[in-house]
């Protein structure tokens, strides 16, 4: 038994680095635009919602409600207030993509499993999957709504849970994070 697990322990190790690895990675990023004072503007609204077309996202799963509750928050945290003929207009967006974490073959795991002829041995690694995933992808543009200019962007990564509440706390977390680097601080 003792052999059994020494050989089993480097592969369940490095499975269990391999999938923290991929776990909670954030990614985030904010741009604006050159010379903007956004102390300027005290009004936002979101962009028309037939525009964006908000009705094919109510049972998709895909957090849409989530990410406009979250920035809503965080705009009025900085003093803005919502109107119906705006000085920005808050465009939001979200994509999901299924993802499929892999490994690679090795010699030691897996075995020789490819052999060629007597003497002639070969070996070809490949990447064997192990786990599939959601990544989410927040996007926030904040625009004049005078100039229809872009000033301000924030984007931000995550892998996203497959339990909506905890899906929805990590889109609470991004878009903190991304108005973290927002030139204004909350109040």
């Amino acid at each position: 038994m003792p052999t059994l697990l020494r050989f089993l322990q480097k592969p369940l190790l490095g499975l269990a680095l391999g999938l923290a690895a991929c776990s909670s990675e954030q990614v985030t990023r904010t741009d604006s635009r050159p010379g903007v004072n956004l102390t300027q503007y005290k009004t936002y609204n979101f962009m028309d919602a037939i525009a964006r077309n908000d009705s094919t996202f109510i049972n998709s799963g895909s957090n849409i409600f989530d990410l406009k509750r979250a920035v809503t928050r965080e705009m009025e945290a900085r003093g803005f207030q919502k109107s119906d003929k705006p000085d920005l207009w808050v465009n939001i967006g979200l994509t999901t993509e299924q993802r499929v974490q892999t490994r690679e073959t090795n010699f030691r795991q897996d075995g020789l499993r490819n052999y060629i002829g007597q003497r002639n041995y070969h070996w070809q690694a490949a990447d064997i999957p192990v786990n599939e995933y959601q990544e989410g992808t927040a996007t926030i543009d904040l625009v004049d709504a005078a100039r229809k200019e872009l000033v301000w962007q924030g984007t931000t990564s995550t892998v996203l849970s497959r339990t909506p509440s905890r899906a929805s706390k990590q889109i609470d977390k991004g878009v903190a994070d991304v108005f973290a680097r927002f030139p204004m601080p909350a109040r």
